[in-house]
Parts: structure tokens; C-alpha cells; sequence
């Protein structure tokens, strides 16, 4: 199987139809051999009434429904997991985002060699204040953060190899840094594609402001992860030795000007100095533990790590065996 369309969904009912009809009439001009996967979230509406009547009409279509709403990463997941075409595509199911770059999108994974390709909105018909400037800012964090010179990572269209999504785990609200998620699992080969941004047609956004917190958050979950994840002591333990010697600083200096410059004075106790350097050396010690455990538990883990192997040596033999 060439392609595997994975689109997620929430109360679409009325776009479902009008997609899937777009879809399969550029999917078949084009010669393609490929799979529709419609991912439920939980929809109160008739969305799966809707997914259950197009896959009894078309073989190739079909849906997988959740019992509520867990949210895109997961309804991603889902899809990704079922998904066996040699590449994957995914969309949303608003009719935003166009089939008709799906060609060029599959050209670029077979006979270009990326591993990953994301699309560009660089045309957007979203309202400015309440999507467009704060995507332009979220974007801007997420180049700065990544190193991924992408300028859009929200957009729905991406294209992916097979392996690479069966490699990457997306969990939480992690779905808007999958090329983050990718680069880190050791797929580099990432590219981006100006693709068209159309009108929303039916119905209304389901994402509020709350997704661009939730966003900046799970970016500093991915910086975390990506710079300290595989070794905690570097952050936790050089944050933990500084407060300490700064705690240490300040009692050194209390004991030397108890004992030398004011022998008859006021007791260490009544100086505020001396509850700082307390919070201090307590703090660093805190943080030379929790980089302790963490390392403790990454070497117990290590063992149930997944890795990828990039290739294989040729076979040795022994000639003189």
C-alpha cells in the first residue's frame, strides 16, 4: 500500500462526506493504492454514523472511534498505529487543509528522501488576532527552542515515512511537535511545503486560546526532554551544587564575621543571612538528589530503551575457521 490518510476528527459530520469525496477522487486520478483512516474523538454529533456509511460504500475506508473525547495526540496515535501505507499523510477533517497537495507530498517522501514533510500555511484565512499573530509567535518560540526552521508546526497537512511514525511516540498535546518528536528520535531529513489554506466551511473551531498555553507548555516539556532527558544530573545536579556553594558562601561568611569582626554582637540566628544560606544549602541539596534519582532511574530503564538501528555491517566470517 502506497498511502495512509489519517485524519482525526470532532463533530465533522458535515464536512465528512465532502472530504471523503475529494479525497478519493484525487487519491484515483493519481494512480494510488491507499487507506482512509477516519480517527473518532469521542464526537456527540453524527460524525460516526457518517464514517460507518462511507466505509460500507468504499472498502478502502475506514474509522476507529473513541468512547470520549482524549484529544488529538491520541486520536493520532490511534491512527498511526493502524496506518500501513509506505507513507502517511495526515489532515484535518475541517476541509482546511487540501488533498490536492497530497502528490507532491508523497513525491517528497519517495523521490526526495525526507523522512518528514510539514506543511506551510503561509496563506492563512483564520482571524488575526485570535489564530494568526499568536501562531506567529508560538512558531517563533518553537524555531528558537527546537532548532527546527519550520514556520509552521500546527499545520494538519504533514506528510511521514512508515517507520517514522511508528517510531514516535505522541502522547499528551505532544501532536504539534511531531517533526520535534522525529528530529530527536534521529530522523533529520525534515522539509516543509508551502500547502493551500482554505476558508473553514462547516461548523467552528474546536481549539481555543487555551491551546497556545498548553502549547508553550508542552515546548518546554520538549526543550526538558530533548536537552536533559537522557541525563537529569546535568541540569538538576549543576543547579544543586551552585545553590549549595551559595548557601556554604554565606556561612562562611557569617562564622568569619561572628568570630573575627563582631564577637559580642547579635546571634547568627537574628540575621537574615543566615536563613538564606539555610534555604539555599537546603535547595541544592534537594536538587543534587532529584538528579540523583532521575539517573537512577534512566539506568533502570536503559534496559527497555527502543533504539533504532540506522544499518548493518557486512557478515564477517572466519577463513581460517
Amino acid at each position: 500500500m502506497q498511502l495512509s490518510v489519517v485524519i482525526p476528527l470532532l463533530n465533522e459530520e458535515e464536512s465528512l462526506p465532502e472530504l471523503h469525496h475529494w479525497l478519493s477522487d484525487v487519491l484515483k486520478a493519481n494512480g494510488f493504492s491507499y487507506q482512509l483512516l477516519f480517527i473518532d474523538d469521542g464526537s456527540t454529533d453524527h460524525s460516526w454514523e457518517v464514517i460507518t456509511a462511507l466505509s460500507r460504500k468504499d472498502p478502502q475506508t475506514s474509522g476507529i472511534r473513541f468512547n470520549r473525547n482524549y484529544g488529538k495526540s491520541q486520536a493520532l496515535h490511534a491512527g498511526f498505529a493502524a496506518a500501513q501505507g509506505e507513507v502517511v499523510i495526515t489532515m484535518d477533517a475541517d476541509l482546511q487543509d487540501n488533498p490536492e497537495e497530497i502528490p507532491q507530498l508523497y513525491d517528497m517522501i519517495i523521490n526526495q528522501g525526507y523522512d518528514l514533510v510539514s506543511g506551510w500555511k503561509k496563506k492563512r484565512y483564520d482571524s488575526v488576532l485570535a489564530k494568526n499573530l499568536p501562531s506567529k509567535l508560538f512558531n517563533a518560540a518553537a524555531r528558537k527552542t527546537s532548532g527546527l526552521k519550520l514556520h509552521d508546526f500546527n499545520c494538519g497537512l504533514k506528510a511521514y515515512k512508515n517507520e517514522v511514525v511508528k517510531n514516535v511516540d505522541v502522547y499528551g498535546e505532544m501532536h504539534r511537535y511531531i517533526p520535534v518528536l522525529a528530529k530527536n528520535a534521529g530522523y533529520n531529513h525534515i522539509g516543509e511545503k508551502i500547502v493551500q489554506h482554505q476558508a473553514r466551511k462547516y461548523g467552528k473551531t474546536k481549539f481555543g486560546m487555551e491551546r497556545f498555553i498548553n502549547g508553550f507548555l508542552d515546548l518546554l516539556t520538549i526543550w526538558f526532554l530533548s536537552r536533559f532527558g537522557k541525563r537529569p544530573m546535568h541540569l538538576f545536579g549543576a543547579f544543586g551544587v551552585l545553590m549549595f556553594l551559595l548557601g556554604f558562601g554565606f556561612s562562611i561568611y557569617l562564622g568569619i564575621d561572628k568570630l573575627l569582626l563582631d564577637p559580642s554582637g547579635r546571634l547568627i540566628t537574628d540575621r537574615p543571612q543566615f536563613y538564606l544560606a539555610l534555604v539555599c544549602m537546603l535547595i541544592g541539596v534537594q536538587l543534587f538528589i532529584a538528579g540523583f534519582l532521575g539517573e537512577l532511574i534512566l539506568r533502570s530503564q536503559r534496559d527497555k530503551e527502543r533504539y533504532r538501528i540506522a544499518a548493518y555491517t557486512p557478515q564477517i566470517t572466519d577463513e581460517s575457521a
